[in-house]
């Protein structure tokens, strides 16, 4: 069989399916032989090129959506004489209609565009059918080309470029583009592909680039200012989670290493650019947590948190339900429009403009729904008297152990409490569970509840369809409390049982190395606080998480670009396997050695 056949026969898209592992390395062997067939077809073409792009005079480049939307009123059988335009796309199809006509598709900007080759129309340009059929030969789905040519419209309605020369190839593709990719581990291995054959997974990431513009745009239009800070520092920072630790070699190859911390929230930097006067500030940007991964968490995550100087929870609520309303109506546009693949969103019921979120109070919510009342949530005994009551009513399955094996703790046991007995109530419809227990949130104010007479936190925290979507609350801006706030927190994270504070020693800032599963006193920014910070509010959302909501996935790493952690790391190890087997398919290991131990010639020695 000669090399041409087989091409014709090799070369048809084909859907990536799920294979086992030692047909894996089968199909990676027939890809490498897919791309060295079609590499000598277009060496023998004189085709493999990769010019540079150019211009040509009278005839200016334009993009496929521009196009669509300047001749979108071309009537059938009109040719527009005397506007020559040249496009370029990646080739989605190619037909053939007898030996003289072609028609192409090419896709650029995620728009689809017809492209129809006639040879009577371009032998003007000097083209004989010889050299037409040879390029129409060659041209394979997935090849970047460039078209010029006059639009028209056919007798089927389609808006079309009437080429009058022949298609430019750019930039071939030496690996047939599949039709789908059906298995999810090859998806995120060859992300690239997936987002060229699966319209959802490129809207799925296209509506997380609208959703940050819609952010950034409608923080700007009330005044806050987008800062950037630290990723690196001596504390994480922020929130109690494990940090992902880096040494850092200060003073080049021979000084000693110091621990550095990725941050955990920017949270602490931006409440400093609020005391230095910064009254309206925002940060959206990666953050790192180095915990487990699921269906809705990733250690590498993107938030928006903002701070507002001056505004109350109640400031905060508002702002955040005119932000996700309008968030939603904003994407469901976008869905109608643009973004066709993805499910519509619910703006007539869930997200109608106007409306309010309902609210429900932490304590009381819960005391309703376990039948009896909390105790003192601040006594020395309170972990061991819930326990006890939990037990009495039969919820022992609450108590569960944390992931790192050690009891839960206080606040860890009532946020389980929580995702039982109160988040399941955002199924049906958002809502804003308010003021927390004072141990859940040691960076807000705090106060007596009237109803339950516990200490909670001015915080609130929307839920959607069971998951958080955001957090809020007033910050504490009391020095003396916050430093206290931190110890209780530090003492918690590293005895459960105990409430109170220890004696053990607290590390803080600045004292050397950091362990992974300590809790950091930030002596920095409690000294800030002592500068004066207004009464503020400040706001976090994650990102992935809104994209989640809008584009209807229940994966995080469908709205992350290259996945998670997991998925990126894969794509690493897929490229080592990959270079082994070729080199053993091919025998290059064998080849180098024997260059090596191969005598230099008189010449070479010259």
């Amino acid at each position: 069989m000669t090399l041409k056949p087989r091409l014709q026969q090799l070369l048809r898209p084909r859907a990536w399916k799920a294979l086992t592992i030692p047909h894996r390395v089968a199909g990676s062997a027939l890809v490498r032989n897919l791309h060295d067939g079609r590499f000598q077809e277009l060496e023998r073409a004189d085709a493999l090129k990769y010019p540079r792009i150019q211009h040509q005079d009278g005839a200016p480049p334009m993009r496929i959506p521009v196009f669509r939307e300047k001749y979108q009123h071309v009537k059938e059988g009109e040719v527009i004489e005397g506007e020559e335009v040249v496009v370029h796309g990646r080739l989605q199809s190619i037909r053939r209609a007898g030996s003289k006509l072609a028609f192409l598709v090419l896709r650029n900007e995620f728009e689809d565009l017809q492209g129809m080759c006639n040879v009577r129309q371009l032998e003007a340009a000097g083209v004989d059918c010889s050299g037409f059929k040879s390029l129409v030969q060659l041209l394979n789905k997935g090849d970047i080309i460039s078209l010029k040519g006059k639009a028209t419209r056919t007798s089927t309605g389609e808006l079309t470029i009437l080429a009058t020369g022949l298609p430019q190839l750019l930039t071939p593709s030496l690996v047939p583009l599949p039709f789908q990719v059906l298995d999810q581990h090859q998806r995120f291995q060859n992300r690239h592909i997936d987002l060229l054959t699966s319209r959802k997974s490129a809207d799925t990431l296209r509506l997380r680039a609208h959703i940050i513009k819609y952010i950034r745009d409608f923080l700007h239009e009330r005044g806050f200012l987008e800062f950037q800070t630290p990723i690196l520092a001596e504390n994480a920072g922020g929130a109690v989670a494990k940090p992902f630790v880096t040494p850092f070699t200060e003073g080049g190859s021979g000084a000693s290493a110091r621990s550095l911390a990725m941050r955990i929230a920017p949270e602490l930097w931006l409440k400093r650019l609020v005391v230095g006067g910064v009254d309206k500030v925002f940060e959206l940007g990666p953050s790192f947590r180095n915990e487990g991964i699921d269906q809705t968490h990733n250690p590498e995550f993107t938030t928006c948190e903002f701070y507002n100087a001056y505004a109350s929870l109640d400031d905060l609520i508002r702002l955040t339900e005119d932000l996700i309303l309008g968030a939603a109506s904003h994407c469901q546009s976008l869905i109608s429009t643009k973004l066709d693949s993805l499910p519509e969103i619910d703006t007539v019921h869930k997200f109608l403009p106007g409306t309010r979120f309902k609210q429900m109070e932490f304590i009381p919510s819960l005391e309703a729904a376990l039948g009896f009342t909390l105790p003192n949530l601040e006594s020395a005994t309170a972990l061991q008297d819930l326990t006890s009551l939990l037990k009495e009513h039969n919820q022992a399955h609450i108590l569960e152990k944390s992931s790192d094996g050690h009891p839960a703790n206080l606040p860890k046991l009532l946020d389980n409490l929580a995702a039982e007995h109160i988040e399941p109530h955002s199924l049906t419809a958002p809502i804003f569970i308010t003021h927390h227990p004072v141990c859940m949130s040691p960076l807000s104010k705090s106060f007596i509840c009237p109803k339950t007479g516990q200490h909670v936190s001015a915080r609130t925290e929307l839920f959607v369809d069971g998951m958080e979507l955001a957090n809020m609350y007033e910050e504490e801006n009391d020095p003396f409390a916050q430093r206290q706030k931190f110890i209780q927190q530090a003492t918690r994270h590293r005895d459960p049982s105990v409430q109170k504070e220890l004696p053990a020693p607290i590390p803080e800032e600045g004292t050397g190395e950091i362990a992974e599963t300590d809790v950091i006193i930030d002596e920095s920014y409690v000294h800030a606080l002592e500068s004066g910070l207004p009464p503020t509010g400040g706001w976090g959302c994650g990102i992935e998480r809104l994209v989640m909501l809008f584009a209807g996935t229940r994966r995080i790493s469908d709205c992350l670009s290259f996945g998670n952690v997991r998925n990126v790391v894969g794509v690493s190890s897929q490229a080592a396997l990959r270079r082994h087997e070729h080199k053993q398919e091919h025998g290059e290991e064998n080849k180098s050695k024997k260059k090596k131990e191969r005598k230099p010639s008189k010449e070479e020695e010259k």
